[in-house]
């Protein structure tokens, strides 16, 4: 059994476009799910999306955050759900309300939007982009990409599919040290037949924009 496995998948277009700007989804009482609708999407062109996860100790403005500068001039509609405890249950124990969270709001989300099955991601930082490992790998159906700025490692799950890869770190990061962590999980998935992008920069725990803009250049999304 795939215990992070998502069973939402995007479907025919919606009857309307959603209105553009930050909103809650509005499916919990507490840490809503985010999302971001960039301004210009067309009627009856799907849009890309991509879901992004905060670092531990965070919430879901925090994830939006990693992406929110590229959302409008590349029309990326973004997805930020918050964590039910202080970080994602995958990194730290067994997988389960955090991954139901996640379901119900892609759900609802490919209720609203006219999501590009071709062109949907998953992204985060630190924590986040552990268990942005952990559910691309698990998902590789339907997440076809992967963006994990300095993570700590690839939690185990059953595979499906083969996304891309985006890797990145700071070669003086302290909290998740690289030689334990990136210099070591990017050769693994690469043995393991991913098609992996790794880039390391001179810096601390961090996402630099420059790092940030390779990242959304190389999802390859933009027409």
């Amino acid at each position: 059994m795939n215990s992070a496995a998502l069973t939402a998948r995007p479907g025919n277009e919606p009857g309307q476009l959603p209105v553009p700007g930050q909103q809650g989804l509005g499916l919990e009482t507490v840490r809503d799910t985010l999302l971001y609708v960039p301004s210009g999407l067309q009627t009856g062109q799907p849009a890309p999306l991509i879901l992004l996860l905060h670092g531990a100790g965070g919430e879901a403005a925090g994830g939006l955050l990693l992406l929110a500068a590229f959302a409008e001039t590349r029309r990326i509609v973004l997805a930020a759900p918050s964590s039910r405890d202080s970080t994602w249950d995958g990194v730290r124990g067994p997988f389960g309300p955090d991954v139901q969270v996640i379901n119900r709001a892609m759900e609802r989300i490919f209720q609203q939007v006219f999501v590009d099955q071709n062109r949907i991601g998953v992204g985060g930082f630190s924590d986040g982009a552990s268990y942005a490992l952990a559910l691309g790998l698990a998902n590789g159906d339907l997440f076809s990409r992967v963006v994990a700025f300095s993570p700590g490692f690839v939690p185990t799950v059953p595979r499906s599919g083969k996304p891309r890869v985006f890797v990145s770190h700071g070669d003086t990061d302290a909290v998740l040290p690289i030689d334990r962590t990136s210099r070591r999980l990017v050769p693994a998935l690469q043995a393991g037949g991913y098609d992996v992008t790794y880039r390391e920069f001179p810096g601390p725990h961090t996402v630099p924009p420059a790092i940030a803009r390779e990242a959304v250049d190389w999802l390859g999304w933009q027409k």
